[in-house]
């Protein structure tokens, strides 16, 4: 399915370049497998996308992004360069910097239905769903003024994306986002639309009143929706990270031990190459850096022990030693998504603390960088840039001075494709001249 390329060919401007694609259960594609393991290389940059919903939108990220290497490394390195394909999905109103122009709403109710590309998407991450995703564009469309479809609307987005049988099969709960009113959960979306600079301040304010069943609270429900995908992407990229590239990457390091691998990841792409640690053998030491961009996953994921749970560790608690060399995580305070929206996200776990407003005990590694993790350093990029990173362990990059562009409701999430950024990966992997 993915070949190695050359320069300039099949849009990518570095070469060698390969891909690695996973379906939704972590399973790889083999002939890209195989492409990877021919590569003549002595450092391979491994990349993975966040949210994206096709291949070519992933393939200009990493065009965009892999430019600045080769001019960046020293005189002994030969560069390869992996790009993981892996099922996710992207709103069209989440905006990519340079990439099109910002997609934010204009006014209260206006901009819920779902254009051709978002649907189109949604049937791709939802395959075999037609008719509950043209009942959703439906009832986004339409609006009504009813109780009833909003009541229809949150059981079609349950249903989606399947928390009753995940709950059921986990002897959990049902996630607290899916499980509550769904008119009050779809007010408070809207006031975290509102916080994000989704929507004017005086019209919102007015129809978020309690009481009633204005149309405006269709805005929420849309963010509902976005909620059901993010709930699933988190899912599928811990899957893919795990049972996926893992594995294809201590298969790769037992074929070819002397390699270098850097590992790179955005916002669930982040998280996809952190779990790709669990399937690093004990004592290997081929995965020489590990680069966070704007990651949405846990801050205290690496923690040995939770700071609201001294008997908890962080789902990856420990597994930067399996890094010979340092965990970067690089965070931004213009990311509105994982700002505003992540914790959201985080209260599906069942978070008590309430729906919306920022709860340090849910935040996400890429707003706030790495959380109770003893020795950590925290870093202005340009100091990391002009004095260098740790050799090991977590270090906490503040992007904020190139990551800070784009557009409501995601902010400056996406804004990633800087040159600065790529020496950081440079400069972490011991790649400099």
């Amino acid at each position: 399915m993915a070949d190695i390329t050359v320069r300039g060919a099949a849009g990518i401007g570095v070469g060698p370049y390969a891909e690695l694609t996973f379906d939704s259960e972590g399973d790889v594609d083999r002939p890209s497998q195989g492409a990877v393991s021919r590569m003549e290389a002595t450092d391979l940059l491994v990349f993975a996308h966040g949210w994206n919903s096709d291949r070519s939108t992933a393939t200009r990220l990493y065009d965009r992004f892999f430019a600045p290497f080769p001019g960046l490394v020293g005189t002994g390195v030969r560069l390869g360069y992996v790009g993981v394909v892996w099922p996710s999905i992207r709103f069209s109103d989440e905006p990519i910097p340079d990439f099109e122009a910002s997609g934010a709403l204009a006014e209260p109710g206006f901009g819920t239905a779902l254009d051709p590309g978002t649907r189109q998407a949604l049937g791709e991450f939802w395959p075999g769903r037609r008719a509950e995703l043209d009942r959703v564009a439906e009832l986004l469309e339409e609006r009504p003024e009813s109780e009833a479809a909003f009541i229809e609307f949150g059981a079609l987005v349950r249903e989606l994306a399947g928390v009753d049988s995940v709950a059921t099969a986990a002897a959990q709960p049902v996630p607290a986002l899916f499980a509550e009113d769904v008119l009050e959960v779809c007010r408070t979306l809207t006031r975290a639309l509102l916080e994000a600079g989704a929507q004017p301040g005086a019209a919102a304010e007015r129809d978020l009143a309690p009481g009633g069943v204005p149309r405006a609270l269709w805005n929420g429900a849309k963010e509902l929706l976005r909620q059901a995908t993010y709930y699933q992407m988190k899912k599928r990229a811990g899957v893919v990270g795990e049972r996926g590239l893992g594995p294809v990457l201590a298969e790769l390091a037992r074929q070819r031990p002397a390699l270098r691998v850097h590992l790179i990841g955005h916002s669930f792409g982040a998280r996809l190459i952190s779990f790709s640690l669990r399937a690093v053998p004990d004592g290997a030491r081929y995965v020489k850096s590990l680069t966070l961009l704007q990651g949405a996953f846990s801050h205290y994921a690496f923690c040995d022990r939770l700071p609201h749970d001294k008997g908890r560790g962080g789902a990856l608690g420990g597994l930067q030693r399996k890094v010979d060399g340092p965990v970067v995580a690089c965070h931004s305070p213009h990311d509105t998504s994982l700002r505003v929206f992540y914790p959201l996200a985080s209260r599906m776990a069942g978070d008590s603390a309430g729906l919306l407003g920022f709860d340090e005990r849910w935040g996400a590694i890429g707003h706030d960088g790495v959380q109770a993790v003893p020795g950590t350093p925290r870093l202005a990029l340009d100091t990391a840039l002009r004095e260098g990173v740790p050799t090991t362990g977590c270090v906490s990059v503040d992007a904020g001075s190139v990551v800070r562009r784009g557009g409501a409701p995601a902010g400056a999430h996406s804004d990633i494709c800087h040159e600065e950024l790529a020496r950081l990966v440079v400069t972490a992997g011991r790649m400099g001249r």
